[in-house]
């Protein structure tokens, strides 16, 4: 049977009219952008204050934030929770946290949300790929041909480092400038652009840098090879965005049998890492983490991993 990667649910298009309660969500997000946010972030934050203020508030009566208390906050998430996951409701409610502290620090206006608990997020387990299912995105991409080894390297280059998507489309390469490049094959490193304008370097391993290393030289004879881009498209296609590259991954798990999706390969390098007895401060600094909070997560699954094979090695005549 043929499996299909997982794309996010469709929802409604959000109201994010605000009205008059627009006016400080402008400033917020002068604020974030003075903070050097990323783009998506600041987008992710704002918007989450609008759909609040205009599918809850505004309807209510509400037409100044002084007026907004916790049991607002309360009832919109009630009412997200009705519709959506615990992890997107928690999301949204880390959004409005932000903007609040935020106010009530700028407008000296009491917090609505003091003293207000987060939605609870379910405990899942880390979707990890097995050898077979890494195996077979292989095979489905084999061969020589310029979209071939493309995909190779790209996945090649996912499961060596765990980069987030945004990331990975984000990579540069100029050949005949070192300064400019963001790819190092004799070092065998990438410099990645992360969240809040955060760059890092991440390593790849020997494998890796050889698929890498075909398509550069695939990579040489197109036609469009003077692009930064380092992911170019088939024929006289633009280079892949985020989206294009999550699409090819996509169409490539179908053609494998493999449920697949971009952020699947950070889940599974980051349980590789910890479950190999990787230090948790060397993994923070190669997925670009400020917080110790994923730690957690892939810490439990590594552990997780763990104990079902001491199981098999002392339980091996039950």
């Amino acid at each position: 049977m043929t499996m299909t990667a997982p794309r996010p649910q469709f929802r409604q298009p959000k109201q994010l009219d605000a009205g008059a309660l627009q006016a400080e969500i402008g400033s917020f997000r002068l604020r974030l952008s003075a903070e050097g946010k990323a783009a998506k972030t600041i987008r992710t934050y704002t918007e989450a204050v609008q759909w609040f203020a205009a599918a809850s508030l505004l309807p209510a009566g509400r037409t100044a934030w002084e007026q907004v208390d916790g049991h607002d906050v309360q009832q919109w998430m009630a009412r997200l929770l009705d519709r959506y996951s615990g992890s997107y409701a928690n999301n949204q409610y880390r959004a409005l946290q932000q903007f609040f502290k935020w106010l009530a620090a700028e407008d000296e206006l009491a917090n609505p949300m003091e003293g207000l608990q987060p939605p609870p997020v379910p405990q899942q387990l880390v979707p990890v790929f097995t050898d077979q299912e890494l195996s077979s995105l292989e095979r489905a991409c084999a061969g020589r041909s310029f979209t071939q080894r493309r995909d190779t390297a790209i996945i090649a280059v996912f499961t060596a480092t765990g980069i987030r998507l945004s990331e990975l489309a984000d990579i540069r390469y100029h050949p005949d400038d070192s300064r400019g490049s963001d790819i190092d094959l004799w070092q065998r490193e990438i410099t990645v652009h992360g969240k809040g304008r955060k760059d890092r370097i991440v390593k790849i391993g020997h494998q890796a840098a050889r698929t890498l290393d075909r398509y550069l030289r695939a990579r040489s004879r197109h036609a469009q090879a003077w692009r930064p881009q380092l992911w170019l498209g088939a024929g006289s296609r633009e280079p892949l965005t985020a989206d294009g590259i999550y699409q090819m991954i996509a169409r490539r798990g179908q053609q494998a049998g493999v449920a697949v999706h971009p952020h699947r390969f950070r889940h599974h390098f980051a349980h590789t890492w910890l479950d190999r007895g990787g230090p948790e401060g060397d993994l923070m600094e190669l997925c670009g983490w400020s917080s110790p909070q994923m730690l957690r997560r892939y810490g439990a699954s590594a552990r997780s991993a763990r104990a079902r094979r001491t199981y098999d090695r002392i339980m091996t005549d039950m």
